[in-house]
């Protein structure tokens, strides 16, 4: 090991190690489950010649590395988590390029989207004037990295209009495993190793093939001629006087109806069930509006298709229309405040998650709701006096990003109508057996009304899903061609890891006769359905890691548990 770090920094590749304050700032993680993880040192190259000499070195020196663009993995596949392996943060290299005569914008594969927001918001045309109507088909969240949005598909508040993020997709320079540079695009032959890699790479792109270090996107224009755009936030909450929301009559239909809409593509609205202990509130929703339109046209659709007469009233009267360029520099930090806070390290709690992949028929969002609602319950009843939460968010998706074939990309379910992922966050870690515990029966429960009995997303993934499912739930059919590909690509299987395209052709066997080539709306169980025990992971992280943890301020740790009541 000291040797491959002698050998980096005689290279010029900046390298930090435990103690410098790159390193802390890199590895510092704002799930505690991941508290522990001290890497070796951690690279962080400039250009992308210093990522082809640390994939020489690092299969030279059998060194195992973890990519990190922008550290928002839900399941921690960003961090270095297993002894040993060394943390490649791409965070360096996030040069931005904006090409308005192409309509195109070309990024470093550590830009997080804000930095690409940046661009549109200070650009200006020849009167001075702000360029308001071009959009990015970026993150909700700006902190979020590029690199891992895109390549797992990437669901943007306008995709409904313009699609998925990977759909934007023009270009991709890549790192392969042996060190070669290569530039895959768009017009190349689909049926060409370079072809296939771009399809691969759109959808299943992280760190299954290689080291993605720069990308161009195309620069979308939005339909309001004025660049106006309207947005968004209120939270629903029952009065003083009033039962629980959850609890009212009308709650249930009200949702139900609002899920099962078919709405005009140029609408997103999502929406996050709510149920945290540290409230005194009791439980709500929280609606985050999206409408590339202006204000008449907002409120005209949602008059008509909210029936809940107080709903769309708040909804009208919380949404605002304003400049497209206003919208990225302020409006979406507000809208996801919440999970921006989440995303700093100074956030002390623990959590998990697991994604689902819904379609919007009334079968579906009738069980659907109707679990959530008992689940909400459940926590309630289970943990009181607790600081926990549980959330279910659904990701508004559908239109422009079901136009594609599932066979199109890597990205395999375009029939989702709603991306819903579920989150459990907890303070005390004696509380992790029972987090896990609920969040594993809600999966059994849940899973089978996700497309075809197993779909989830790979941009929300779940890290206690095995390894005889994953490949199905995040890529469905797609993931035969993926493991060819990747046998073109990395035959030797050096970007490996635990939630990744395999190599090899071994797979649970096929339900006779079934055609699933369509990503098939049908949610029956399948006899594969296995999830795995939530329970066992309990722990686990931190007591690995534990063996090999070194402080590096006795001091600072100890104020850092006195303040978490330890």
């Amino acid at each position: 090991m000291s040797s491959a770090l002698q050998e980096f920094k005689s290279r010029s590749i900046p390298v930090f190690e435990r103690g410098d304050v790159e390193y802390e700032r890199s590895v510092a993680t704002p799930n505690m489950l991941y508290r522990f993880a001290r890497p070796p040192f951690v690279l962080q190259p400039e250009t992308p010649e210093q990522v082809q000499d640390i994939i020489r070195q690092a299969r030279a020196q059998k060194l195992v590395l973890t990519i990190k663009c922008g550290g928002h993995s839900y399941a921690g596949h960003s961090t270095a988590l297993k002894e040993g392996n060394i943390s490649l943060d791409l965070c360096r290299m996030r040069k931005t390029e904006l090409d308005l005569a192409a309509k195109t914008i070309t990024f470093g594969a550590g830009a997080q989207w804000a930095h690409l927001y940046k661009k549109l918001i200070d650009v200006r045309d020849n009167h001075g004037l702000r360029l308001d109507g071009l959009m990015i088909n970026g993150g909700r969240c700006p902190s979020v990295g590029v690199g891992g949005f895109l390549l797992g598909g990437g669901l943007g508040p306008f995709s409904r209009s313009i699609g998925m993020g990977s759909d934007s997709i023009k270009e991709i320079k890549i790192v392969t495993a042996d060190g070669e540079l290569h530039t895959v695009k768009d017009t190349d032959d689909p049926n060409s190793k370079e072809g296939r890699l771009f399809w691969a790479l759109r959808g299943a792109g992280g760190g299954n093939f290689g080291v993605v270090v720069e990308m161009k996107l195309r620069v979308e224009q939005l339909r309001a001629p004025k660049g106006e755009v309207v947005a968004g936030r209120y939270q629903w909450f029952a009065s003083k006087n009033e039962p629980d929301l959850f609890e009212q009559d009308d709650f249930i239909l009200t949702m139900k109806t609002f899920y099962t809409t078919d709405w005009p593509e140029h609408m997103t609205i999502d929406s996050t069930w709510i149920c945290d202990h540290r409230l005194n509130s009791g439980n709500g929703v929280r609606f985050l509006t999206y409408f590339d339109g202006d204000k008449d046209d907002f409120d005209a659709t949602i008059d008509k298709y909210v029936k809940h007469a107080g709903l769309a009233k708040q909804l009208k009267r919380r949404s605002l229309p304003e400049r497209s360029t206003r919208f990225l520099h302020e409006t979406l930090v507000a809208q996801w405040s919440e999970e921006t806070v989440k995303a700093f390290p100074t956030n002390k709690s623990y959590s998990i998650y697991s994604s689902f992949v819904f379609t919007n028929d009334s079968e579906t969002i009738t069980k659907v709701t109707a679990l959530i609602r008992e689940k909400a319950a459940a926590f309630r009843e289970k943990f009181p006096g607790e600081r926990v939460e549980f959330l279910a968010t659904f990701i508004h998706s559908g239109g422009k990003m079901s136009t594609p074939k599932p066979v199109d990309s890597a990205f395999f379910w375009r029939q989702a109508v709603y991306h819903m992922y579920l989150t459990l966050e907890w303070e005390d870690k004696w509380m992790e057996l029972d987090m896990r515990a609920f969040l594993g029966e809600a999966k059994r429960d849940l899973r089978p009304l996700s497309l075809q009995g197993e779909a989830a997303f790979v941009n929300f993934p779940d890290g206690a899903l095995p390894p005889n499912f994953h490949e199905r739930a995040y890529w469905g059919e797609n993931r035969h061609e993926l493991r060819r590909v990747k046998e073109i690509w990395d035959k030797d299987n050096f970007f490996s890891t635990e939630q990744g395209v395999k190599i090899g052709h071994g797979d649970i066997p096929h339900k006779g006769g079934e055609d699933k080539t369509n990503s098939g709306n049908r949610h029956k169980p399948q006899k594969w359905g296995n999830q795995g025990n939530d329970e066992e992971f309990t722990d686990s992280f931190a007591s690995r890691q534990w063996e090999v943890y070194e402080t590096k301020d006795i001091a600072s740790d100890i104020r850092e548990l006195a303040d978490l009541g330890l």
